[in-house]
């Protein structure tokens, strides 16, 4: 395997989408302009939201600390701009839904720039203290999940980090906003990856991304210089971002199930992530923007974004000339993970990665057939689970079975099955279903 592994990064089964990134790969990254209104969830995360630490009516700076952390496993809340909260209660979210959030709208008078930039020395604090540093300027995963970041940091006692893996893969189709971010800020990549590496105490850290961006591979390896780094470039492949598969195309290294990759002294960031850590202790900026693609058919304007938390989603495809009369859906996200948004009205959120439109081509549901037990969504899944059956089950509603004797909570919900199943069947939204049922019953 030796010699097979060192010439094809990559891991068993996936799938191979269309890669659809040419309107938007050679599309340098702009800035959209301030709106009048900003809303900021105060669970954009995973874990426990943050809690509110500033009133309605109170005036507040770009860059303020407006929601502290609500738990260890929760992230502080700043305000994108300088202006007045003016609500602090239920907001409609992407899904519809409503969710405690505070409102902001942005002085029309402010210049909208960042304090006079106050550089943290990284290098002085001790784990701890960077944990707490980390926390405090609210980052998460950047590439969909927004993890905690911290959390990741906070090693149990008798484990070790020997490797820092730097996720470049973006293997969801559409999206280049973490392509363009390597090309244009390559120097941030490294440095943000040689703080986390050395206060983690790796030994050495690769960077993967994917093959069809040569581009970024080539800006990556010219500022690495005499750091412990290595910039990997992976066969290209569907979901090469999950940090299991991942670390097995890098290292191969197989992560056991219910194991998490420290457990096999890994650990794992996107480079947005890495980027917005260098960022905060170069200039004391915490996550209060992110770089979103806006992409698809259904898109006038096609761009790589850099856009204000809050910032909603109507204002952003305004500046992208608007939506076509075809348009008939937008997600955020990827087109194989992504969630469908129910409100334009809703925000940009610290996980927003992508704005896509899509026209009836895209998003009309073709028949349904019943299954054929070709196997081709057993080849398909990264996780080796059975997909058909987990189906089955679930339009049976037998969720205790899918959990405890065909492992539904393995899954990570990445629809390579469903994109390779000849009859249509939606495989991943019957798996979703029935993880949602589970945590219900278990909440």
């Amino acid at each position: 395997m030796g010699l097979l592994f060192s010439l094809r990064r990559s891991f068993a089964h996936g799938v191979h989408p269309e890669h659809h990134k040419e309107q938007t790969a050679d599309l340098p990254i702009q800035r959209v302009p301030f709106c009048s209104r900003y809303v900021m969830p105060l669970g954009q995360h995973i874990g426990a939201p943050a809690r509110p630490v500033v009133e309605v009516g109170q005036r507040v700076q770009r860059g303020q600390l407006i929601g502290e952390p609500g738990a260890f496993v929760s992230t502080a809340l700043h305000s994108p701009v300088t202006g007045t909260v003016r609500d602090i209660g239920p907001h409609r979210y992407i899904d519809g839904n409503f969710r405690p959030a505070i409102e902001i709208e942005a002085d029309p008078y402010a210049t909208q720039q960042l304090p006079r930039p106050t550089p943290i020395d990284w290098r002085s604090l001790d784990i701890e203290q960077f944990i707490a540093q980390v926390q405090h300027a609210g980052i998460v995963g950047m590439g969909g999940a927004a993890f905690p970041s911290h959390v990741k940091y906070a090693i149990p006692e008798g484990q070790q980090i020997d490797d820092l893996l730097v996720n470049g893969a973006e293997c969801e189709p559409y999206l280049t906003n973490d392509h363009r971010l390597m090309m244009e800020r390559p120097e941030a990549v490294i440095h943000g990856t040689e703080i986390v590496r050395q206060k983690l105490g790796a030994k050495r850290a690769t960077i993967g991304v994917e093959k069809n961006k040569p581009e970024s591979i080539a800006a990556l390896k010219a500022q690495i210089g005499e750091r412990p780094i290595e910039v990997v470039a992976l066969e290209v492949k569907y979901p090469q971002g999950a940090e299991k598969m991942l670390i097995k195309a890098v290292y191969g290294i197989e992560v056991p199930a219910g194991e998490l990759p420290r457990d096999v002294g890994v650990a794992v960031n996107n480079v947005g992530t890495i980027v917005a850590i260098a960022d905060y202790f170069d200039s004391g900026m915490p996550l209060i923007e992110r770089i979103v693609t806006v992409s698809g058919p259904g898109v006038a304007e096609p761009a790589n974004l850099i856009v204000p938390l809050g910032t909603p989603i109507r204002e952003v495809l305004r500046f992208c000339g608007g939506l076509k009369e075809s348009t008939r859906e937008v997600i955020m996200g990827g087109p194989m993970m992504g969630t469908p948004i129910a409100d334009l009205d809703a925000p940009i959120l610290k996980g927003s990665s992508g704005i896509l439109a899509f026209t009836a081509k895209e998003t009309g549901r073709p028949p349904e057939y019943p299954c054929i037990r070709c196997g081709r969504c057993l080849e398909a899944c990264p996780y080796f689970l059975n997909p058909s059956r987990l189906a089955k089950l679930g339009r049976a509603r037998m969720f205790e079975e899918m959990k405890e004797q065909f492992h539904v909570m393995d899954c990570v919900e990445c629809g390579a099955c469903t994109f390779a199943c000849p009859s249509n069947i939606p495989i991943v939204q019957l798996i979703r279903t029935a993880k949602d049922n589970l945590r219900q019953r278990k909440g």
